[in-house]
């Protein structure tokens, strides 16, 4: 159970450190990186529609399965190619995408909020406070008032590195009281064998 806990911490730190990573990168070069990504989705997609086109072409039997496939891979195809060759046509939907994800993390916030105040952690509130400001970053994201690709695309940056340092924060905090309360609990079951043995 030990070994679980750690992989957990481990993989929550990761994530952290990569959204603070990939944030910076957005803040610094905004349209290259968004380009790329959309770039990158694209291809994705053009993959994607290839790999339904040649199982229609493989298995063409004139069921409802084969045709859906050649409709979703002629589709698919189309779509990435556009994206490749005009990726500004979908970067206005890249921030609501990830205020939608900074919106989930928010709400995950919060329940490490209800954890950290069920064990007692007297500073539980500045772990609401992170969910509520994550939680309103991500809705500011999804609702975009702002006027240019590049001004929203760095403040998806700052929103992602505050997300992850936020995560950092509450995931240490939260292995913190889990490591006290297994060495309360070791205390207690050594003070029970003491007494026994008396």
């Amino acid at each position: 159970m030990e070994n679980f806990f750690k992989k957990v911490k481990a993989n929550y730190m990761v994530s952290a450190a990569l959204l603070v990573l990939f944030g910076l990168v957005l803040l610094i070069w905004p349209k290259t990186s968004t380009t790329v990504l959309c770039i990158a989705l694209g291809c994705v997609l053009v993959i994607c529609g290839v790999i339904r086109l040649a199982v229609f072409l493989l298995e063409r039997d004139g069921s409802l399965y084969s045709s859906m496939n050649l409709l979703s891979g002629i589709v698919l195809a189309a779509v990435g190619v556009w994206i490749i060759v005009k990726p500004e046509g979908i970067m206005f939907v890249v921030p609501i995408v990830i205020g939608i994800v900074v919106i989930f993390h928010g709400i995950h916030d919060f329940g490490q909020t209800v954890s950290l105040y069920k064990a007692g952690y007297d500073k539980w509130w500045v772990a609401m406070l992170l969910g509520v400001i994550t939680t309103g970053l991500g809705i500011l994201l999804v609702v975009n008032p702002f006027e240019t690709i590049e001004i929203v695309v760095r403040v998806v940056g700052i929103c992602l590195m505050y997300d992850g340092i936020s995560d950092m924060w509450i995931v240490s905090r939260v292995s913190r009281i889990v490591k006290q309360a297994r060495q309360d609990l070791a205390a207690l079951d050594a003070d029970y064998v003491e007494s026994d043995q008396k």
